[in-house]
């Protein structure tokens, strides 16, 4: 798509250019709808994100949208920046950290069009439980929203309150504010709140990581846990139309229609609140300790990725077994009592 010449403009002292043009291929909004956007929505977008690193979803004219964490060096030296040892690449990133409108127009001048803030604090302990119901292809809101009720009452079960926000693409999240945890225990948790909540309607829900495994049901994805991201309330996705992930209340689930609002319809939406007004804070509880009882039972459920991984690998062994006209032998009973 090429790129217009239009006139540079100022928002809180950063330049903009190219503001008419379309956001991304069927985004149905531009790149000032994005910066009208994170301006209106600056007061209830701040305290999801400050102090907490940002991984963004960006997006270029005529290529695909990618992932980025660390900061570019063309970037304004304002931009808070902190600075985390990756063990998995073995590097440091430099994640921004946004705590003033200024760095949020900087970045949808960007065209950072998706937030995901991690979950961890300012100490690198869990603030928040997430659970990520993921619907499968075709699935209606009403398998979501029932999966979600499900969820709620596991939760309910623990003793532990949360709020319900849309994913800003097809499913929706459960949020659950809690006292600084373990990295380890806020996963073990989790895992645990999912499987309960399988448990309470396996025709709905499922904690099957393997895709061909569910069923048609609807994924109960933990793995937002711990060091994870989460697009947080009121950010945008790169979706079709660009819809933007919105609070709701538990009593709304029903009226709840994926991808809505949009980028254009938030706009209206959030000039029609009071000054201040925030749903998305006032419906999250106050953070809360998480039962012992949740975390053991939590540590003998094994990942998902590594169950699915070990799954992987057995039937790959079957696969190759049968091909080979003879059994798996790790598929095999083992030998019966000495008479």
């Amino acid at each position: 798509m090429p790129r217009s010449a239009g006139p540079v403009e100022e928002r809180h002292g950063v330049p903009l250019g190219s503001l008419d043009d379309e956001l991304f291929d069927g985004a149905g909004a531009t790149k000032r709808d994005l910066v009208d956007h994170v301006e209106a929505a600056a007061d209830r977008l701040l305290p999801e994100l400050a102090g907490r690193p940002l991984t963004v979803v960006r997006v270029r004219p005529g290529q695909r949208p990618f992932v980025q964490k660390n900061l570019p060096a063309s970037a304004p030296p304002w931009v808070a920046v902190r600075e985390v040892w990756s063990e998995a690449s073995h590097r440091t990133v430099r994640y921004p950290l946004v705590e003033d409108v200024r760095t949020l127009v900087w970045l949808a001048g960007q065209r950072a069009v998706e937030l995901h803030p991690t979950v961890l604090d300012g100490e690198g302990r869990a603030s928040r439980l997430v659970l990520d119901l993921d619907p499968p292809e075709g699935a209606g809101a009403d398998a979501v929203v029932a999966a979600a009720r499900l969820v709620r009452a596991a939760l309910d079960d623990a003793g532990l309150a949360s709020a319900v926000k849309t994913s800003g693409a097809k499913g929706l999240h459960v949020v659950v504010p809690v006292r600084g945890l373990a990295v380890e225990d806020a996963a073990a948790a989790t895992r645990a709140l999912a499987a309960r909540a399988e448990r309470l309607g396996p025709e709905v829900a499922t904690t099957a990581y393997l895709l061909a495994d569910r069923g048609g049901r609807v994924f109960l994805d933990p793995t937002r846990a711990g060091g994870g991201t989460l697009a947080c309330a009121w950010s945008p996705r790169v979706r079709p139309g660009t819809p933007v992930s919105w609070p709701l209340g538990w009593e709304d689930l029903d009226g709840w229609a994926p991808g809505h609002p949009s980028l254009r319809e938030a706009a209206a939406l959030l000039a029609g609140r009071a000054a201040g007004e925030d749903p998305w804070r006032a419906a999250l509880p106050d953070p809360q300790a998480v039962p012992a009882t949740l975390v053991a039972e939590g540590r003998t459920i094994p990942p998902p990725r590594a169950a699915a991984m070990h799954e992987g690998r057995r039937r790959a062994r079957a696969r190759r077994a049968a091909e080979a006209d003879g059994p798996d032998p790790l598929d095999q009973p083992g030998p019966g009592p000495t008479p």
